[in-house]
């Protein structure tokens, strides 16, 4: 697949797998943190979201334990600790990113760093759905989701192994891939309601492993690369 990446405004999602797979992914901080560096010294600037990853899981899971869930109390946890690795990556950017996260995609986005970090929103509401709001704030037309497989597939890949990668594909047949309904357990590339409204818009996503981050500096080149494009 390959796409013409403008130096417009970059969105990028930020599966938390990646942050905190079980402990802090360094090494993966360490490559993502340079590669955005190398864009911003040529003047891009970057809307990163953070996912909640494995931290927002042990909470949840051992809250369970003690006291019947709601969804909402579900959602609670996951938030913040979506904002948990926000303020971190915030942190390590210093300088070169906004002084605080961003955690109301209804609100104005204004910052005048190269880059500015956000995190969840509200319950029902995921960082796929923040994300989307943003591209929609900011009139940009692309999302790049990072995330930890190599493609969208036919089938949940944890689950089967006879499952065919899409390399291409449309919102409409893309969502018949998902379940109707958020539900902050599941795991999958896009969730539903952040796929309707990205169809909306017109929204161009792109799904790439953020395990193999050349793929990431592939696509932002507009070459050829290898993961997912959904489109309109």
């Amino acid at each position: 697949m390959e796409v013409k990446l403008k130096k417009e405004t970059v969105v990028i999602s930020v599966g938390g797998s990646l942050i905190v797979p079980n402990r802090i992914n360094t090494p993966f901080i360490k490559s993502f943190k340079k590669i955005i560096e190398k864009y911003v010294r040529k003047g891009w600037r970057f809307v990163i979201i953070s996912g909640g990853g494995q931290t927002a899981r042990n909470y949840q899971n051992v809250a369970k334990q003690f006291t019947a869930l709601s969804k909402d109390d579900i959602d609670w946890i996951g938030i913040n600790a979506t904002w948990l690795n926000a303020n971190f990556l915030r942190i390590i950017f210093d300088k070169k990113s906004h002084e605080k996260i961003f955690t109301d995609p209804t609100k104005k986005i204004s910052f005048k760093e190269p880059i500015l970090i956000a995190g969840g929103f509200r319950p029902g509401a995921s960082t796929d759905y923040v994300a989307v709001l943003i591209v929609k704030k900011l009139k940009a037309h692309r999302l790049i989701n990072l995330t930890n497989i190599d493609f969208v597939y036919t089938r949940d890949p944890r689950k089967y192994n006879n499952i065919d990668p899409i390399k291409d594909i449309t919102w409409k047949a893309f969502q018949k891939l998902l379940p109707k309904k958020w539900d902050p357990g599941l795991h999958i590339p896009f969730d539903p309601v952040a796929s309707r409204e990205a169809q909306k818009i017109g929204l161009e996503v792109a799904v790439i492993n953020g395990r193999n981050l050349k793929e990431f500096e592939r696509y932002l080149d507009g070459k050829k690369f290898r993961g997912t494009l959904i489109h309109p």
